[in-house]
């Protein structure tokens, strides 16, 4: 069988519902050996979350591929206990609990880097693990509000907009992989092990791309304008006879080749908008007379003329069209994983392809707790005595 990258990572994760898990998905997805810990009887919040098969949710399910569960009991001395020597034997924990969480059960970095000093400890939180705010919690929704992204998504004169996913957590969960991931080449050459601190927040400060840069240059906050670009013109979304469709003229080379495209030859060297800056300011103006093309001809056959003259340009799909998109299929980024429980699952595939080491969901979600004993046995030996007794002790 081929190595996938991660192949000989082993991460000890702690997290739950999505940032986290997205994290270690991620790693998983890779290669890793992820050993999920999960609370007795209750497990992660998100094997709750809708929608389900059966009993089983497949939210749970999609983030939770490529994964071992064990149940530990944290507030056990016993289940402390067990954490500490299984931190022994991995590169690297993940969790996402509020700060001070870990401390308050012995079981902070300053502990468990005595325990290995090889470990890389990753920390994703609502706010990270300093600054006034560190201690208050935080979800998504909390995040994309504070950070700002809310404030310049949608339309003029509308509500604040949430982003349609879940940005907040899944920018903070790609973050703290990719943190992850030059903590474990700092420690390949150094030996040493270190601690990741990636906040929610800091995350959508990250994203917000040329909003800051707008705000700093023009000494005022940026609010939303809609599906079109700030700073190049025409990029965004345009009406069409039956629909809409997405265009992005990048530079004036292209724009002479678009007008072309339109018929509209003329509009090239209008003065109003012979450059990029012109067009942007002057969007106002050059709007309707776009409009008025546009709704002359279908998305499709808008496409299909745009598409010729070498304008990138694409519909605006809808999730039944996503999945079943010709090149989304192509690429596999819609996969079926088979659940022994359920079937058949189908979920979003994995975006980086390699060509040496590819990468493939190898297991459905586990169930609560269903490698408690092998990996327990594997890793540090317990016998079916020892096993049994924890259990009746309630570590496990």
């Amino acid at each position: 069988m081929y190595r996938r990258p991660l192949f000989g990572i082993r991460v000890l994760d702690l997290s739950r519902v999505l940032a986290g898990p997205y994290c270690t998905m991620i790693l998983g997805d890779l290669g890793a050996e992820i050993i999920k810990v999960e609370i007795p009887g209750r497990g992660d919040d998100s094997r709750e979350f809708g929608p389900f098969i059966g009993n089983e949710s497949v939210y749970f399910l999609s983030l939770n591929r490529n994964k071992k569960s064990i149940t530990l009991n944290l507030k056990n001395p016993i289940g402390k206990d067990i954490l500490l020597e299984l931190v022994t034997k991995v590169d690297v924990l993940v969790e996402n609990f509020r700060p001070g969480t870990m401390e308050n059960l012995g079981l902070g970095y300053d502990v468990l880097k005595t325990a290995n000093p090889r470990l890389v400890y990753a920390a994703c939180s609502g706010f990270g693990h300093t600054g006034p705010y560190s201690h208050k919690r935080a979800y998504d929704q909390i995040v994309q509000g504070m950070g700002g992204i809310m404030s310049i998504t949608g339309h003029p004169g509308g509500p604040p907009t949430r982003v349609g996913a879940s940005i907040g957590d899944i920018a903070a969960g790609m973050y703290t992989a990719i943190g992850i991931l030059a903590a474990l080449r700092y420690r390949d050459v150094t030996g040493e092990g270190q601690k990741v601190d990636v906040a929610m927040l800091d995350c959508q400060v990250a994203i917000l791309e040329n909003a800051i840069a707008r705000y700093f240059v023009e000494g005022k906050s940026p609010g939303p304008i809609g599906n079109r670009h700030p700073s190049l013109s025409p990029f965004g979304s345009i009406r069409t006879k039956d629909g809409y469709l997405n265009v992005a003229v990048g530079n004036d080379p292209m724009w002479v080749r678009f007008c072309e495209a339109l018929g509209k030859r003329e509009l090239a060297s209008d003065p109003r908008f012979t450059t990029n800056a012109l067009r942007t300011r002057n969007w106002s103006e050059l709007e309707p007379i776009l409009e008025e093309v546009f709704a002359t001809r279908t998305t499709t056959e808008w496409i299909a003329a745009l598409e010729e003259a070498e304008i990138p340009c694409g519909p605006i799909n809808n999730i039944e069209q996503v999945v079943n998109d010709p090149q989304i299929r192509a690429r596999e980024m819609v996969v079926e994983v088979e659940h022994p429980g359920i079937g058949g699952v189908k979920m979003a595939g994995i975006p980086v392809k390699f060509s040496l080491t590819p990468c493939s969901i190898q297991t459905p979600a586990p169930g609560l707790g269903e490698h408690t004993k092998e990996v327990l046995q594997a890793m540090l030996g317990i016998s079916d005595e020892e096993y049994d007794r924890l259990s009746v002790e309630g570590a496990i």
